[in-house]
């Protein structure tokens, strides 16, 4: 009985000690043994055994009469109590027991549904089988005829016990139950029925104590049916005494064995870890107390910084200091006001940078001109930017942009004021405006004056480029510092999931006076950890700690120098080391904005420079001042502005339009006053010219011999003594000679001046070209008009226009033609491709020249048609040989070669003294024919042989027509 109901002491590691694992209930829970039934009447067998009657072991957890104590009569009839008590506590421990609630031991786990489903699964095949058992075999007669008897003779004497008293639900209390138990008629003793009633009374008293005998007749009989197991149990519970007392003796020899192992093995290491957990709380305190006096000299040292002017250090201080007072000393009640004073602290620094950013720009951008310096106190200009990006006031750009326009205005004040200082011609006095005395400098002042502004408009962008360059370099160091900062976070993030992947779920518990044990290990563990973490977010890389203890301090570095961001150094080109903070609140694209508005800023300052200059030229040229300009001046102006024009688009990286613009629209008035002028010049020449054969002077020769070299520029004029050399009659180009009247030779040079203009300007070519046309032309036409069309006679009063007239206005053209592919090509090679259309312009002009000087050719040979037609016409075969009428023919022909042989080349006038020789032929043939003189050899043949013959003579006589074919066999009509 005792072996049976054994409960050894567990026997386990010391890991199942301070584990708690889940345990799987079909492989580590043992197999209940049970004990042998003490009913001697009812059916014992294996755990298969389909009996129901009730046993110790399998229904111990089910109340049954087996688990009564004490006599029930007893317990019925107890006269302490005044009522019957059916809970059991109250009945065992008496009525001072009070039923509390339990509390559910936080270290035991919660045991759910779930925790049953396996046993369940297992079990459910079982409960099936068993279930179909007991519904196939029925259950036993176990009683015999004898107890059946009785079992029948105690049911009919309970049922004489009215059902009331067999109902679950009795209670007294109820009145119902009490009036029908206990009838108030059997007490009523008024109206002389007292005797009556008392009888009634003890009736119901006697019927009730009979109720009371047959239940405790059926219970006694009960109770002696079960005799034998009740001794039987009585003597298992000797034994089970004997086992509790070996149990309790074991349980207490385990007890001192763990005390000793405890005392020798585990109190030493417990004091052990409570001393270190002691001592990390002191350290904890004592770091406490220490960041909490480093955070109250917080704003004594931002005065400080502030006073030195670190606006990066005293905002980082700021920052981290609202760090740990959010963190890590939230809640002490003596730094409640500090974070809003802090607050109000950073705001004012807000201003006081961006009123620092003004005056640096104001002084920066205002020094002397003539100071080499670039920039102005680099490290205080990156500061400021780097507490101007940490606080995102992005908006100094435009005080930067401001500061540019009144000080680009401010240069050509200055500029003008000095340049007005030096002359002593103006009267300052009588001229108060500044702009009026500008208005009074000539050409010479007042181009150095622009001179000088452009000078130093060249040094102002250089030192806005250095500056801006500078302000760039910062926002790009954020950028990179950003990126790179984003990418190791990256590269942490996928550590930390590759380690947390790693480590192991479960974690041990010890708990010693109510204190996790574990919490010792990881306060000492954890915490160096976390404060390195930390301390590489706040400390500086050349910070050294603060202390020897165990336990890092991250709060004692709050200066500038350590602040709580990390950050990087980089090198700007000017040579200073820049700290890129990580806790810019700057996005990349805020950034890449930033960077792009500072590049469009550097432009802006372009255009205000080109912009200024506009308003000062517009200013002196109210008066007309640019248009009276002359060439030279013109050209030395122009080369200046596309100097500096030049100059800023190298610095600035982008060309501005407004000066360029302003330059090309008094290049366009240049150009239409230049060939106005040039043409009226060229008017006037040809309306007082005679058309006389003109000396060429030596300087006109030397213009010719250059063209010839290739190069089209108005030559030097020589300083010193000149030589004087005599002018020759005629032009020689390339070996040939040019009589030319004087219109000519000074169209040539303004030929040249509108070429040299171009190369002076070349952003006129299209316009010098187009207006260079329109003046070949306008010669053209205008010497058509006065020669061909007889104008001179009326201009300038000549009295006829002869052959040498004619003559001399055909060379001259023809020297103009010689020279148009030589300006061709000069403009050829200073157009774009795309305009070389506009050449065609050339083409049409030669082609306009070619017919001019075809018409004069025709109007020569017409004069000596009509001389033919006259003479010829009264022309009669008679003596005298020669006739008189050949003799004038002769006499005029004569004229003619003398007034054209030193003006055209020979091949010209062989070929023109053909074509009269044809007319002369034609008009010849046509008398002859009218006076019937044929070829036959007769005595009028013969006399009109001998005129031709002297004719033919004569015409060969005259100087380069000795050659010249005739052909005079033409002048007789052939034989039919």
């Amino acid at each position: 009985m005792a072996s049976s109901h054994s409960s050894p002491v567990p026997q386990g590691s010391s890991s199942d000690v301070f584990v708690k694992k889940e345990v799987d209930p079909t492989k580590h829970i043992r197999p209940v043994q049970s004990l042998p039934d003490v009913c001697p009447k009812e059916p014992t067998g294996d755990s298969h055994s389909l009996c129901v009657a009730p046993s110790l072991v399998t229904d111990q957890h089910k109340w049954t009469i087996y688990h009564s104590k004490v006599n029930l009569p007893a317990a019925l009839n107890d006269p302490r109590l005044a009522k019957r008590e059916s809970d059991f506590f109250t009945k065992t421990w008496g009525l001072d027991f009070v039923d509390t609630e339990v509390i559910p031991s936080f270290y035991l786990p919660q045991i759910s549904k779930e925790h049953f489903t396996v046993y369940q699964q297992e079990i459910s095949q079982r409960e099936k089988i068993h279930a179909r058992c007991k519904n196939i075999c029925p259950p036993k007669d176990t009683f015999d005829r004898t107890l059946l008897h009785t079992h029948d003779k105690s049911r009919t004497d309970l049922e004489q016990v009215p059902k009331i008293f067999m109902k679950p639900d009795f209670a007294l209390d109820d009145s119902l139950t009490f009036n029908s138990v206990l009838p108030w008629s059997h007490f009523n003793t008024a109206g002389g029925k007292g005797n009556r009633d008392a009888a009634s009374s003890k009736l119901l008293q006697e019927k009730l104590s009979h109720y009371l005998d047959i239940v405790e007749v059926n219970i006694a009989h009960q109770i002696s049916l079960r005799s034998e197991a009740f001794f039987h149990a009585m003597t298992s519970q000797h034994e089970l005494q004997d086992y509790l007392k070996k149990t309790s003796q074991a349980v207490k020899m385990l007890r001192d064995k763990i005390a000793q192992i405890d005392k020798v093995m585990c109190e030493g290491s417990l004091h052990i870890l409570r001393l270190a957990l002691s001592r990390n709380n002191c350290v904890k305190v004592y770091n406490k107390l220490k960041l909490m006096a480093t955070v109250h000299q917080t704003q004594p040292t931002v005065q400080v910084l502030l006073s030195a002017s670190e606006f990066v250090g005293a905002l980082d201080l700021i920052a981290t200091t609202q760090e740990v007072l959010q963190q890590e000393l939230q809640g002490i009640h003596s730094f409640r006001h500090l974070g809003s004073q802090l607050c109000e602290l950073e705001k004012l620094i807000d201003k006081m940078m961006i009123a620092e950013f003004s005056t640096y720009c104001h002084s920066d951008l205002n020094r002397p001109l003539e100071d080499d310096c670039q920039i102005l106190e680099e490290e205080r200009l990156v500061s400021l930017v780097f507490g101007l990006l940490k606080q995102r006031k992005l908006n100094f750009l435009e005080i930067y942009s401001e500061e540019m326009i009144i000080t680009a205005k401010n240069i050509i004040k200055q500029c003008v004021i000095n340049k007005v200082s030096q002359i002593e011609e103006l009267d300052t006095d009588a001229v108060t405006k500044l702009a009026d005395q500008m208005r009074m400098l000539n050409f010479p002042q007042w181009f150095d004056l622009l001179k000088d502004i452009f000078f130093k408009f060249t040094v102002f962008l250089q030192r806005v480029k250095a500056t801006l360059n500078i302000i760039h370099n910062v926002v790009l160091s954020v950028l990179d510092k950003n990126q790179r900062t984003r990418e190791m976070e990256d590269i942490l993030q996928q550590k930390n999931a590759a380690k947390d992947n790693s480590l192991d779920t479960e974690v041990a518990y010890l708990i010693h006076e109510d204190i996790f044990i574990s919490d010792a290990f990881s306060e000492s563990e954890l915490t160096p950890i976390t404060s390195d973490t930390t301390s590489q977010r706040n400390a500086s890389p050349n910070s050294e700690p603060c202390s020897s203890d165990s336990v890092s301090e991250p709060e004692c570095t709050t200066d500038s120098s350590s602040s709580k961001e990390q950050t990087s150094s980089s090198a700007i080109p000017g040579g200073v080391d820049i700290m890129v903070n990580e806790d810019m609140k700057l996005t990349d694209l805020e950034l890449g904005k930033l960077a792009n508005n500072i590049q469009e800023l550097l432009y802006s300052a372009s255009d205000i420079c080109h912009d200024r200059a506009v308003k000062f030229l517009m200013s002196r040229a109210k008066d007309g001042f640019l248009e009276k300009l002359n060439s030279t001046e013109f050209i030395t102006l122009s080369r200046l502005m596309e100097t500096f024009i030049l100059d800023t688009e190298q610095i600035c990286g982008r060309k501005s339009m407004s000066l360029l613009g302003t330059l090309q629209s008094q290049a366009n008035k240049f150009v239409n006053r230049f060939h106005e002028e040039r043409k009226t010049k060229l008017s006037l020449l040809l309306d007082n010219e005679r058309w006389k054969q003109a000396d060429v002077p030596a300087e006109f020769q030397d213009l010719v011999d250059s063209l010839s070299d290739g190069k089209i520029a108005l030559p030097e004029k020589k300083s010193g003594a000149k030589e004087e050399r005599k002018p020759a009659e005629v032009l020689i180009v390339e070996g040939q000679q040019y009589a030319v009247v004087g219109t000519v030779l000074l169209l040539i040079r303004i030929i040249l001046e509108y070429c040299q203009c171009v190369d002076n300007i070349p952003s006129v070519t299209t316009d010098m070209l187009t207006r260079l046309s329109d003046l070949l032309k306008y010669f053209n036409s205008r010497s058509c008009q006065l020669v061909l069309g007889a104008g001179a006679l009326q201009v300038v009063g000549l009295k006829t226009i002869t052959t040498k007239n004619l003559a001399l206005s055909s060379r001259c053209l023809q020297l103009i033609v010689h020279y148009i592919p030589v300006i061709r090509a000069h403009f050829e090679a200073r157009l774009q491709p795309k305009q070389y259309s506009m050449l065609r312009h050339f083409d049409h002009i030669t082609k306009d020249y070619h017919d001019h000087i075809a018409e004069i050719s025709a109007k020569l040979v017409a004069i000596m048609d009509s001389l033919f037609d006259k003479l010829l016409s009264k022309y009669e075969v008679k003596a005298p040989v020669p006739s008189p009428c050949f003799r004038n023919i002769c006499k005029q022909m004569t004229k003619m070669h003398e007034a054209i042989i030193d003006l055209l080349p020979e091949e010209q006038t062989q070929m023109l003294f053909l074509r009269i020789n044809a007319s002369y032929k034609l008009h010849l043939k046509k008398q002859l024919s009218h006076l019937n003189v044929i070829n036959d050899g007769g005595p009028q043949n013969g006399l009109v042989t001998a005129d031709v013959a002297f004719y033919t003579g004569n015409l060969q006589a005259l100087k380069g027509l000795k050659d010249l074919d005739l052909n005079m066999a033409e002048i007789w009509e052939q034989k039919r």
